[in-house]
């Protein structure tokens, strides 16, 4: 697996390479300090993952990450930084970003690259946390009813992703609609299936973003 890490603080660089090096299956192709340097090294290097801050002089890491996979859409970038905003996490999750982690969870960025290279996205535990706070305000109920016909989703599955969505379980859900909790469950698993999805988690995410890319953090999911 190669890599390239971006961020603005060549100690924390250094000391990711060293750290994720000790794997043999990982090499650290470059290092840089710029959202300019993140564009030209993955021009150079094209690795697997780049790992980029948010925050750093000149070009941001996610104005960086957008340019990138604007050109090349098939990009897998994992951001690691100290910033939670909800307008970063927004933002990183719409360009197309693979994956939301927070520096504090360094023992998580080893797994999380695996995942990554197995097609998941991840996120960090307080990230994955705020996802039902974040689609209750992000606005974007139109997302899914613009893929509604592409994904074959009906209208009462389309109501119920909206309140998986907004952090509702199974119970609330049933008695919002007044159906049965078995046939929520039944319509999740359905809509899981229909999607490609594998739990709540990946769903929210759908709903957020209006992509079907898997989502991956321990201890969350399910119908």
């Amino acid at each position: 697996m190669k890599l390239v890490i971006i961020d603005d603080d060549l100690f924390i660089c250094r000391s990711l390479q060293t750290i994720l090096q000790a794997d043999p299956s990982i090499c650290v192709a470059a290092v840089g300090c710029s959202g300019e340097e993140a564009e030209a090294l993955y021009q150079r290097h094209r690795p697997d993952i780049l790992i980029m801050d948010i925050q750093m002089p000149g070009i941001g890491g996610l104005e960086a990450g957008e340019r990138i996979l604007k050109q090349d859409p098939e990009a897998k970038i994992l951001y690691l930084t100290t910033f939670s905003d909800d307008e970063y996490i927004v933002r990183a999750l719409r360009s197309g970003a693979k994956g939301y982690l927070i520096k504090e969870e360094v023992e998580s960025i080893a797994p999380a690259l695996k995942a990554v290279m197995s097609g998941q996205s991840v996120f960090g535990s307080g990230i994955v946390m705020k996802l039902p706070q974040l689609m209750a305000g992000a606005g974007d109920k139109e997302v899914l009813k613009m893929e509604r016909g592409q994904f074959d989703l009906g209208k009462r599955e389309l109501e119920i992703v909206e309140l998986v969505a907004e952090g509702l379980n199974n119970r609330e859900i049933a008695e919002k609609l007044y159906l049965s909790e078995g046939t929520v469950r039944n319509y999740i698993s359905t809509v899981l299936e229909k999607l490609g999805l594998r739990d709540r988690t990946q769903l929210a995410v759908f709903y957020l973003t209006g992509n079907c890319g898997s989502s991956s953090e321990t201890g969350k999911g399910g119908a």
